[in-house]
């Protein structure tokens, strides 16, 4: 048996352990996901520090790659946007901090009505369906308040320009944001997962364009932000600095 599947099937075995030693607390947000809080007891982070040694390298690794990602989108929207002033990071930004602020709000204040203007049809309607009123349903609350938006990170971009407006394009964002966010029970108030208590917290999302507004289609969990960082940006092959582009990420 090789070294490196030995080392494969150590990080396997360890990971296993991990999620058996700590099941919670967890954390609950906008798209449904659980948020792994492990991290937030004195075993966990003393348990982080010691993962943090073992894996340096790989984490190193992730860094780079998605460091990568991100110059190698940027470069793709700054030229898009000599064509589409809406592609034009400094927008995209903005449009993703007042998106993510008002998706909060809404899911705070448990209609999602609210942030239809900001989600596509069937993405808000999911989240009052699929996920607040179950919740309701089951007798808890999902407490979310966003203290500060950290960090956002374009990670990767696929392009349309079949009609000339770029509809149909979407751009994948990595969001780190300091927040609080647990789920309990309506009446009595007693946590069932996660934690009270602001938290450093990183979510991946998906923003669509429609008739010039980027819209969320999807959120995920910020562990995929390596999967999307690895795959490369579809361009149209019209578009200028396209095969540069393209080139940074595959080096990656």
């Amino acid at each position: 048996m090789s070294k490196r599947t030995l080392y494969f099937l150590f990080t396997a075995a360890l990971i296993v352990g991990v999620l058996l030693l700590f099941p919670d607390p967890a954390m609950a947000a906008p798209g449904g996901r659980i948020a792994s809080a492990i991290f937030r007891t004195v075993p966990g982070k003393i348990l982080l520090v010691v993962l943090t040694i073992i894996f340096l390298p790989l984490i190193i690794s992730v860094m780079v790659q998605e460091s990568r990602a991100e110059k190698s989108t940027r470069k793709a929207l700054a030229s898009l946007a000599t064509q589409h002033p809406e592609m034009d990071w400094f927008a995209v930004k903005n449009r993703v901090t007042e998106v993510f602020t008002r998706v909060h709000a809404a899911w705070r204040k448990e209609d999602m009505q609210e942030a239809s203007d900001w989600m596509t049809h069937w993405y808000w309607q999911n989240q009052q369906i699929a996920h607040l009123e179950q919740w309701e349903r089951d007798g808890l609350i999902n407490h979310c308040r966003v203290k500060s938006l950290k960090k956002i990170r374009p990670l990767y971009l696929k392009y349309k320009n079949e009609d000339g407006t770029a509809n149909g394009t979407r751009i994948v964002v990595g969001i780190d944001a300091n927040m609080e966010d647990y789920l309990a029970e309506r009446v009595s108030g007693k946590v069932v997962q996660g934690k009270p208590g602001y938290d450093d917290v990183e979510s991946v999302w998906t923003l669509v364009l429609e008739n010039g507004r980027w819209l969320v289609e999807n959120i995920e969990d910020g562990a995929l932000t390596l999967q999307y960082a690895k795959i490369m940006n579809e361009l149209s092959k019209a578009t200028a600095g396209s095969s540069a582009a393209n080139a940074a990420r595959r080096e990656a």
